[in-house]
């Protein structure tokens, strides 16, 4: 295969023989599989590029950490290495406790053992929890007096009012906003994350629930050649049209970096008990009832007016919903605004959503954007541990959506896991756990309808399928060239794929062999 390319563009496709006779840049694929740029359906770009400067406290594959002990001496050696004075902030990214042995969270009397001299503190896994020491949270103003504020919860020592060092969704952002002090070179780490993402064959990254400073960092970096990919931003839209969200031209790139539209969170995190379900978790979890469903983060009454303000003004939304409880308050909200336009409103996750659901969906043009790593990462956890093995088995389901002929989008949440679009395809494939069981075979769909979820139905759920998303004269020059041809390989040999170089606008922003 050969390309031609003018000015950004795919400007004639044809044989190696035949392209002699176009005037313009040529680039000679021989016969390697050249595929459209993958195109990050939901991530957060200013997260990754965050991630790269805190301490990496994950399990594996993406970390080292199997227990406490472990995590404990990667902060203690992490502060070490870093330099790090008394005082300043140590962070840390990744620590899950459905893998670690003791099969909790790190308390603050954990992470006081690690220093009493650095404020700590760590995020989940799943970024809607975090654990601080006893220095973090006296900063934070935190004690047995501080209140729960509405969509979150400050866990406590049992029979006591003493905060026992982790938080849960709103409870964690003063301590979260308090140790983003630790973030010493924003603008380099942007670079670092554009050449993560460049490496797993991204062509457009999203940066998901971005803040106005987060905006203006990516467009700060694009200023100074930092960026050579392309981002889409979508901050915060909980609040409404306020000053900030006033201060963004929606829907048009400058330079490299656009706004998108707005993204609202309606609930938490399954992996981490947080999510809102219908139905009781199968295991509770820390000090919750039989009973415990998990709690929404804005009230019904909020979400409607949002999604009937942001659609009346053709601002797209995407709405983080994982429980199915959360998924009835979008669905009531898009079906109480009655839009009429092309909206493309994103449920973001959709990790329980029902048939009955699906149908209403297909109906209210909704569509579904599924975490379906989550069937490797985290699939026997859910099974055992946060749904039972019925509602489990069809986590992320990518075959009824299919089967509807609904448009669907699959995802990584980087740097929730990261941006491994080989992982994404094999897991949305084979659906195997880290236990090698199956989980949900039924829910399994065909590699092209995987490629499809990462290029051109993602290009869709971004209004930019008439730009990206496949390979085609006209269309942006944005291309992947991979190993093998994902088409022609066993499903369960995905992952052996490699990305062998990433074209951005018809530039080489990565090459394997460099």
């Amino acid at each position: 295969l050969s390309i031609a390319i003018k000015n950004k563009k795919i400007a004639w496709i044809g044989s190696h023989q035949d392209a002699k006779n176009f005037q313009g840049e040529h680039i000679n694929f021989g016969d390697q599989a050249v595929l459209p740029g993958f195109i990050d359906a939901h991530g957060h770009a200013s997260y990754l590029a965050f991630a790269t400067q805190v301490a990496n406290i994950a399990s594996p594959p993406v970390g080292k950490i199997n227990n406490i002990n472990e995590l404990k001496t990667e902060l203690k050696n992490f502060i070490k290495d870093s330099g790090l004075q008394p005082g300043e902030w140590v962070m840390g990214l990744g620590y899950d406790d459905s893998l670690l042995k003791e099969q909790r969270h790190p308390t603050k009397d954990d992470l006081d053992e690690v220093s009493t001299e650095h404020p700590i503190y760590l995020i989940h896994v799943s970024a809607h929890l975090g654990a601080a020491n006893s220095l973090g949270l006296s900063l934070a103003n935190i004690n047995s007096k501080t209140q729960d504020p509405p969509g979150g919860k400050i866990r406590r020592y049992e029979n006591s009012l003493e905060p026992n060092g982790v938080f849960e969704e709103t409870a964690a952002y003063p301590l979260q906003q308090l140790a983003m002090s630790a973030y010493k070179d924003p603008i380099g780490s942007v670079k670092k994350a554009m050449e993560i993402y460049a490496k797993n064959g991204i062509t457009t990254a999203q940066d998901g629930a971005s803040s106005l400073e987060t905006i203006r960092l990516m467009q700060a970096a694009d200023a100074q050649n930092m960026i050579n990919i392309d981002v889409i931003s979508y901050p915060i839209g909980q609040n409404g049209l306020n000053e900030n969200l006033d201060a963004f031209s929606f829907g048009a790139y400058e330079g490299r970096v656009k706004v998108g539209g707005v993204k609202l969170i309606l609930d938490g995190s399954p992996q981490g008990k947080t999510a809102y379900l219908t139905q009781p978790y199968y295991k509770p979890p820390h000090n919750e009832s039989q009973s415990y469903k998990g709690y929404p983060l804005i009230p019904q009454i909020d979400v409607s007016k949002l999604v009937k303000e942001y659609a009346d003004l053709n601002i797209p939304i995407m709405a983080h919903a994982n429980g199915d409880a959360a998924a009835d308050m979008l669905i009531q909200a898009v079906r109480d605004a009655e839009i009429e336009s092309d909206h493309r409103t994103i449920m973001i996750h959709a990790q329980t959503v029902r048939e009955d659901q699906l149908d209403l969906m297909k109906e209210l043009e909704i569509i579904p954007s599924y975490f379906s790593t989550h069937t490797f990462y985290w699939g026997d956890w859910h099974r055992d541990s946060v749904f039972g093995q019925d509602r489990a088995m069809r986590i992320s389901p990518t075959n009824s959506a299919l089967e509807r002929d609904m448009p669907f989008t699959v995802h990584n949440d980087a740097p929730v896991v990261p941006p491994d679009m080989m992982r994404l395809l094999w897991a949305t494939t084979n659906r195997e756990t880290r236990s090698g069981k199956i989980l949900g075979k039924q829910q399994r769909i065909s590699t092209y309808s995987a490629l499809e979820a990462i290029t051109i139905n993602a290009a869709y759920q971004h209004f930019e399928d008439d730009i990206k998303g496949s390979i085609e004269v006209g269309k942006q020059a944005d291309l992947v060239v991979l190993s093998e041809d994902p088409l022609s390989i066993d499903t369960k040999n995905l992952l052996q794929l490699d990305v062998v170089a990433t074209f951005s606008r018809g530039v080489e922003v990565f090459n394997a062999a460099k």
